[in-house]
């Protein structure tokens, strides 16, 4: 059975994933693109496909070998650095330049929170659904900085307040997002990505609440 698998809760401090690089030497960088996928690895712990947030599933030109890549017949959420080209049959396939895990954080009900509610700031850049409507991704950036702190990790988590049912049924489910900054100094900013499985909602819209530097940022999505 696959099983999906991503960064939960903990952020690294310097970077927001890992990254393999795949230098093909063929100078198509101008044809380069990034997705946000699902990569699905063999039973060799090879990466022999993706399908898109956009649902266009595509085999790997060759499949290949990633450090995130640990356990045989799985499925990663990934973010995508790639070529798209033709193979000899005429088949629309990648070539891999460079590939990185993305947090999939489970949502927890407030009322399952064994901590205190953290809201740090942090620089909201963007949320959007994924065509698919199976992900609600989302771009941010943290405030790092080197530290001889060994506990100083960024934490990420995504809470539910509550879900409010509306006069004509409908239900509308509102998160917020949970970021203990842990004492990381805050010398300079760090892209990270996460993505939620919006199958986990149970209702008919989401209101999620953003913490940043400039105040709160609130983002409703339909989902049904």
């Amino acid at each position: 059975m696959k099983r999906l698998f991503g960064l939960i809760c903990v952020i690294c401090v310097i970077c927001g994933c890992t990254q393999d690089a795949y230098e093909k030497g063929e100078g198509k960088y101008s044809l380069m693109r990034a997705d946000f996928v699902e990569a699905r690895a063999n039973a060799d712990k090879q990466i022999d496909q993706i399908i898109t947030d956009d649902g266009e599933q595509l085999l790997a030109s060759k499949p290949f070998t990633a450090k995130l890549v640990v356990t045989p017949d799985s499925v990663y959420r990934c973010i995508l650095y790639y070529n798209k080209v033709r193979d000899e049959r005429g088949y629309d396939v990648f070539e891999p330049i460079s590939i990185g895990l993305v947090p999939c954080p489970n949502i927890t009900p407030i009322s399952a929170l064994k901590k205190e509610m953290k809201t740090d700031p942090v620089k909201f850049e963007s949320a959007w659904l994924s065509k698919t409507g199976k992900y609600l991704n989302l771009s941010l950036y943290l405030m790092t900085g080197a530290s001889d702190n060994d506990e100083a990790i960024h934490t990420i988590h995504v809470i539910q307040d509550t879900i409010m049912t509306h006069p004509d049924a409908t239900r509308t489910c509102y998160l917020r997002l949970y970021h203990d900054q842990a004492g990381v100094p805050e010398y300079y900013s760090s892209q990270v990505y996460a993505s939620i499985l919006t199958s986990q909602i149970e209702a008919d819209s989401v209101h999620l609440t953003v913490n940043t530097y400039k105040g709160l940022v609130t983002k409703t999505f339909s989902l049904r």
